[in-house]
């Protein structure tokens, strides 16, 4: 069977992270979102797969290249092109990929599945198959219910007593919300769908081809479900998804490496000496990471590999991507530090370099680490950032 994932988006509402990494790639545990996807779609019999790219496609086609070590056949539909010798991503909507891969060669020829690529789901395929062909529908979309307080933050899809689709609700607020079912991102669909898409356009499944299958009158149901969904569309949703699997809450995410104490796992070769560090999980450490005696560690956190947490440091409650330093007495709470970057749970970031931060925060491979200046740390006490505990 086929099957589409939606990788060719920019990801702006997870930035700065997705300034260099594609949401795809983005890791859970080390392991990129999209090849969970891949393990439930090969699970379910899915294993001719077709990725639309866009947006730093080259490091999604460098990982996943024809998807053989994933027991699936991958293929990639690029939008965009090339100028001056430089690429330049040019998405054409989630609807206007799908027309691109069918004008090009007929690809979807029986019913077909599509997911997005920046969610993490633990859903029966099989069965959701299964009840599309039973509504004789062109098109389905599973769906899911959420808390009520919740409902602002999704598409909330509104359906007749046939689950039948009626309309959509973008974002509504909690009094004007019609219903609490919301739109999880993933659809099947029959090769007559690409009737009502236009080929050459930019065009979105989700605010284009549904509000107009809607109005027609097209067979198009909802199928509701209940199943595990972990969106990673905003970075307050991958925060909370690292902190849903460091608590074993996600079933088909394992915490990788060798649980050397109750709730600490960690990679091969960590350097650190257990009795003169503070920790409680659950913890992450990747394999190559030094951790110095007198830092705190605090869970839930992740630590990535090659990464260097100085004496008196501490990471509480936050993710810290590889090959990142974090100097003596650096007090790290409720905070991801990806590259020059420091983000809060909520999205909120700075630039360590432009804010002359990057002596506290750093790469782990820099070999010119020099004595901070005083106005260096005159800027750090006038910003009022919390971390570090002091500056000496």
């Amino acid at each position: 069977m086929k099957a589409m994932i939606l990788a060719a988006g920019k990801g702006t509402r997870v930035q700065p992270i997705t300034h260099v990494i594609p949401k795809p790639m983005i890791p859970i545990l080390q392991k990129p979102v999209m090849e969970f996807l891949l393990e439930l779609l090969k699970e379910h019999g899915f294993t001719e797969v077709m990725v639309n790219v866009s947006h730093l496609a080259e490091e999604i086609e460098n990982y996943f290249r024809d998807g053989q070590r994933f027991g699936v056949e991958l293929a990639y539909s690029f939008e965009g092109r090339i100028e001056d010798g430089e690429l330049i991503g040019n998405a054409m909507g989630s609807a206007g990929g799908l027309k691109k891969i069918q004008d090009f060669q007929h690809f979807f020829d029986d019913t077909f599945v599509v997911l997005c690529g920046d969610a993490l789901i633990d859903l029966d395929l099989t069965e959701a198959l299964k009840r599309h062909r039973e509504k004789g529908a062109i098109a389905s979309l599973v769906t899911k219910r959420v808390p009520k307080d919740q409902v602002s933050s999704y598409g909330v899809v509104v359906t007749d007593d046939e689950g039948r689709i009626s309309s959509f609700q973008e974002k509504p607020s909690i009094d004007e919300a019609l219903s609490d079912t919301i739109n999880t991102g993933i659809y099947i669909f029959e090769p007559d769908i690409f009737e009502h898409i236009p080929s050459g356009v930019s065009f979105d499944i989700g605010s284009d081809l549904f509000p107009k299958l809607a109005a027609s009158g097209a067979p198009f149901y909802a199928i509701p479900m209940d199943f595990e969904w972990v969106d990673i569309g905003k970075v307050p949703d991958y925060w909370q998804a690292i902190r849903s699997v460091l608590s074993g809450d996600v079933r088909q995410v394992g915490i990788p490496g060798k649980e050397i104490r109750p709730g600490v796992y960690t990679g091969l070769n960590v350097a650190a000496n257990w009795d003169k560090i503070n920790v409680t999980g659950p913890v992450y450490v990747g394999g190559m990471t030094k951790i110095e005696d007198g830092a705190t560690i605090i869970g839930p956190s992740m630590i990535g590999p090659s990464c260097h947490i100085c004496e008196g440091a501490t990471v509480d409650n936050s993710i810290i991507f590889d090959y990142s330093r974090i100097g003596a007495g650096v007090q790290l709470v409720e905070k991801l530090v990806f590259g020059r970057y420091c983000v809060g749970k909520d999205g909120d970031h700075f630039d360590l370099q432009e804010a002359s931060l990057d002596w506290l925060i750093t790469d782990a491979r820099r070999q010119d680490l020099v004595e901070p200046s005083p106005q260096q740390k005159a800027m750090a006490e006038l910003l009022g950032t919390d971390l570090m505990s002091s500056v000496n």
